[in-house]
């Protein structure tokens, strides 16, 4: 029988040492050796038997009945890409108290809850059969989604049940739900073998891990949350979703300087990895995949923290232009894409006489960097006068935008304060500032001018009416 031990690899040259040292004795590299399981054979057994697997043809693989189970939040199956895949491991990253739990605990009650109304009906047309003496049978994507959410395993390692059980009673105040509650089962367990063997004998189509950090296995002597234990729990836990075809869902930490806690091999392990962000002073909250198997990158789902959960967003250019006033020096609506949704949000920026010899350039929910570049192209290229004064530049709502597509309304925004005008009622700005002062075109224009006609926008202001910048902003904000 195989004995387990344990010894130290450098994760740069791959040398391992019975015991850990400050530095690798191979290579030189410090704090390099990370604790490691290995697998050694018994005294007296034979070498081992060589596997008899043998590849399988193309033609002979057998297809997945159902490749995707609706969870009901259409916001959370956008950004998996349609759905939770069956075996698949998640890994859902966030700052603390931003809502991984909260939301994970909504995604439990929608599975029981689902699993209660197929079971139902699956019931009735079982009875139905029966009465009418038909050879109908009910179609193996009921019967799997109906096992995925029939008991799901929530694996307690930072809360106890109860206190689990008293944010389920608070999400679930104004929907009764009780009928779904006997299909959650609660494990309060840290030892990760533990979870596996009880994983193996409950057969769940769903297990959370909350959190992973806080997983261990005794075959390694460093303390939970390592990279050893962290790396050595995710793999056994991959293993047994994947022989089990069940999903998993891992809570990860997130540093303060922002990164997922744990080793960066974690995100290569799993299947996909979610991040949830947001300002705790606002009540959005986006949840992006950095990484997706399965599906695509690019989406974003958006949520608005409440007394009864995370509610979705159907409409996020209503939300964000809710409060806007209107005609005022310094704001500018711009149509911006998260993934392939377009979105309209507006950006606010403030010019001021500065009393430093360095001016200020502060920016929120924006690259700093490239408000410092769009100010030199204003002075450079359209004749601002802002070397002697501050530019402060914020996203209204405490959204955070990448896309290049927001230069326009950003510069449009800054010459809009500097000069004391507003821009035009009813008016949105779309595209890209280059270095010459140049207006570029975006992609998907027609997607960000329906958008922006949906909401009210009867003036649209692009690269179709403008080439440069110097243009629009004597064409828009005229003395």
């Amino acid at each position: 029988m195989a004995r387990v031990a344990s010894v130290f690899v450098c994760q740069q040259c791959g040398a391992s040492s019975p015991k850990w040292s400050g530095r690798c004795g191979q290579c030189g590299e410090w704090n390099s050796l990370v604790e490691t399981v290995v697998s050694t054979r018994a005294k007296g057994k034979g070498r081992r038997a060589k596997s008899s697997v043998k590849p399988v043809r193309l033609s002979e693989v057998e297809e997945i009945a159902e490749k995707r189970i609706p969870t009901d939040i259409g916001e959370f199956d956008r950004v998996l890409g349609g759905g939770i895949v069956p075996g698949s491991v998640v890994l859902l990253a966030g700052e603390p108290g931003i809502g991984k739990s909260t939301l994970l605990t909504q995604l439990v009650m929608q599975l029981s809850q689902a699993s209660t109304k197929h079971e139902a009906r699956n019931s009735k047309q079982y009875r139905n059969s029966n009465v009418q003496n038909s050879k109908k049978k009910v179609s193996k994507f009921e019967i799997r989604n109906s096992k995925l959410a029939q008991k799901v395993l929530y694996v307690c390692g930072e809360e106890s049940p109860a206190q689990i059980k008293m944010r389920i009673d608070r999400l679930a105040s104004s929907v009764k739900r009780s009928a779904s509650r006997a299909n959650l089962l609660f494990l309060p367990e840290v030892d990760v073998d533990v979870v596996v063997s009880t994983v193996e004998k409950e057969k769940p189509g769903l297990v959370i891990i909350d959190s992973i950090q806080t997983m261990f296995t005794s075959d390694l002597t460093s303390s939970a949350g390592s990279v050893s234990q962290t790396s050595e729990c995710t793999r056994r836990l991959i293993d047994v979703a994947k022989r089990n075809a069940l999903a998993i869902f891992l809570v990860g930490h997130v540093t303060k300087e922002g990164a997922i806690a744990g080793p960066k091999v974690l995100e290569h392990m799993v299947d996909t990895v979610l991040e949830l962000t947001g300002d705790r002073l606002h009540e959005f909250r986006l949840l992006r995949a950095t990484k997706n198997r399965f599906g695509a990158t690019d989406e974003v789902g958006i949520f608005v923290m409440e007394d009864d959960g995370m509610q979705e967003v159907a409409n996020p250019s209503d939300r964000f232009l809710a409060d806007r006033q209107k005609s005022t020096p310094g704001s500018c609506v711009v149509c911006v894409l998260e993934g392939t949704r377009p979105m309209l949000v507006e950006i606010q920026a403030l010019v001021i006489p500065s009393s430093l010899s360095v001016p200020r350039r502060v920016a929120s929910g924006v690259d700093q960097r490239r408000v410092q570049l769009l100010v030199a192209v204003l002075m450079r290229r359209c004749g601002l006068r802002l070397a002697h004064s501050d530019v402060y530049v914020n996203v209204a709502g405490g959204l955070t935008i990448r896309e290049p597509a927001s230069d326009f309304g950003i510069a449009l925004a800054i010459a809009s304060s500097a000069k004391n005008q507003a821009l035009p009622s009813q008016s949105a700005v779309i595209g890209e500032i280059g270095l010459l002062g140049e207006v570029r075109k975006v992609g998907r224009l027609k997607q960000r001018l329906s958008e922006a006609e949906a909401q009210g926008f009867r003036r649209l202001i692009t690269a179709e009416q403008f080439s440069s910048l110097r243009a629009a902003i004597r064409a828009v904000l005229r003395k």
